[in-house]
């Protein structure tokens, strides 16, 4: 059953459209506004306020005010407020899920796993806000001990990426309320209304006035600038592309702020020849086509063993061509549109760039005819190993296949990239998984698994993919500060 136009109005009016700001929703300071658009028809969905610098440093200002306050929290009073959050999230998950697929386009299927995946960053970090636990021991010497305290590293700020837009909050916001952090939330400004949405669930579910501020606007740098000038500010969380991930370190580099870059990835799907064709091509399908492709750990490269390459590809390609591309609230969609028609057009120059240095489009190659901004499931085979779509990221529905003929060049032609996020193995042995996963040079590895980030593990990359890790209790770590405490010997009286 698709979704009414009554029903899509009746959520849009429950987002709120100002700038959350100190517990209050207002409009930017010079009463600026930008329009959030739905990617399947090109259509204005809602205007939000647009915030300015003078807003950016008003939401810092809220931040640093109840910072200490926040910090001596109980740790079970954060953990309540990330408990009732995730009941909230999950309760509401018809309005998260279908606020996505309006402002994103993925299929309602894909955006209700969002809400859940999304969701349990909360129940995760709600149940690590009360075990992250210090240490206390004596010096090797015995002449004294140690104590080793976790501390809120501080005000921060979160820049989250329009791809996923409930889960990469809640990535951040969740550890950063369980450490004991205030924060100012910069959404993507192609999908801010779920931020929207979901910062109001936060206040709903307690979180204290100014520990949660929200700035959407049209202009990163307006906001990401002056404030990462400003002493106050002690953390930087980055999802997004690396040359913008680059740049904020840069920038960080003056006040040296705290860093967690997550940032882009062009990942390897290896095949090897005694894989289980039809699990791979099932894993092939997930990891490549979730969320249309438009995903940093999406599958980029297939990298097939040449025995097995052919039937691999021609059963890839069948299952491609069996996804049907449509608006994400319709019933039979299976795959949605792109986010932008610049990403669509990047798209198309990369595989019209592939084939016209010799690859074949097996299925696929074109932009869908219409409305809005939809590209064909396209299979690409016989594809050069120096093809320009196999050196940067895809982030749509296309999978270039490219053939090996030994492990050692396997490896070679995973590790041949300067990013080093996510990766895949499919193969029956073991031992080979050992030795090729340790060999290859990713944060992330799926072994006859297509999607495997989960809240318990720790999610990020290598190389030029970023630094830091989200998720698990490495996550929780990387809003806390360590302070270590010397102690005189408690016993030096009695010796």
């Amino acid at each position: 059953m698709s979704i009414t136009a009554q029903r899509e109005a009746e959520l849009l009016a429950k987002v709120p459209t100002g700038l959350l700001i100190n517990g209050e929703w207002r409009d930017a300071s010079d009463g600026g506004t930008f329009d959030v658009l739905d990617p399947a028809t090109g259509e204005k969905l809602l205007t939000l306020a647009s915030a300015t610098s003078e807003d950016a440093m008003a939401a810092l200002d809220a931040a640093d005010a109840v910072q200490a306050e926040w910090a001596l929290t109980a740790p079970r009073e954060r953990a309540e407020i990330l408990r009732r959050a995730f009941d909230l999230v999950t309760e509401r998950k018809d309005d998260f899920a279908l606020l996505m697929s309006l402002e994103m386009g993925k299929p309602l299927a894909e955006a209700y796993g969002e809400v859940t995946y999304g969701a349990e960053f909360l129940r995760w970090f709600s149940e690590e806000t009360v075990r992250h636990y210090g240490r206390y021991v004596t010096t090797p010497e015995g002449k004294n001990k140690v104590l080793v305290h976790h501390k809120p590293v501080g005000p921060c700020l979160l820049i989250t990426p329009w791809n996923f837009p409930l889960a990469m909050a809640t990535r951040k916001v969740g550890p950063a309320v369980a450490a004991g952090c205030t924060m100012v939330l910069k959404p993507a400004k192609l999908t801010p209304l779920t931020s929207q949405l979901f910062a109001a669930t936060m206040m709903e579910a307690g979180l204290p006035a100014g520990v949660l501020n929200v700035v959407s606007g049209s202009s990163a740098s307006k906001i990401s600038g002056p404030l990462m000038q400003d002493d106050r500010l002690r953390k930087v969380s980055f999802t997004g592309s690396t040359p913008v991930g680059k740049q904020l370190m840069k920038d960080a580099a003056d006040k040296v702020l705290r860093t967690s870059m997550e940032l882009g990835g062009n990942a390897p799907f290896i095949v090897f020849e005694d894989a289980d064709l039809d699990a791979a091509v099932e894993g092939a399908m997930a990891a490549k086509m979730r969320n249309m492709g438009e995903a940093c750990t999406a599958a980029n490269r297939f990298l097939v063993h040449a025995d097995v390459a052919e039937e691999f590809t021609a059963k890839f390609a069948e299952a491609m061509k069996a996804l049907k591309p449509g608006r994400g609230t319709e019933a039979d969609t299976t795959v949605g549109p792109l986010v932008e028609e610049k990403a669509r057009d990047e798209v198309h120059a990369l595989v019209e760039a592939a084939v016209s240095a010799g690859a074949t489009a097996v299925t696929g190659g074109a932009p869908v005819e219409g409305p809005g901004y939809f590209y064909q499931p396209t299979v690409l085979a016989n594809v050069a190993n120096d093809a320009k779509i196999l050196t940067q990221e895809i982030f749509g529905p296309v999978a270039p296949v490219t053939t090996f003929t030994s492990e050692e060049e396997a490896i070679k032609l995973a590790n041949s990239t300067e990013y080093g996020l996510a990766s895949y193995i499919y193969s029956q042995d073991f031992n080979r998984m050992f030795r090729v996963s340790e060999q290859i040079e990713f944060g992330l590895v799926g072994f006859n698994a297509g999607v495997i980030s989960n809240a318990a593990a720790p999610f990020g990359g290598v190389k030029q993919s970023g630094l830091g890790r989200e998720g698990g209790a490495e996550g929780l770590a990387e809003y806390t500060t360590v302070q270590y405490i010397g102690i005189a010997d408690p016993y030096a009286a009695k010796k």
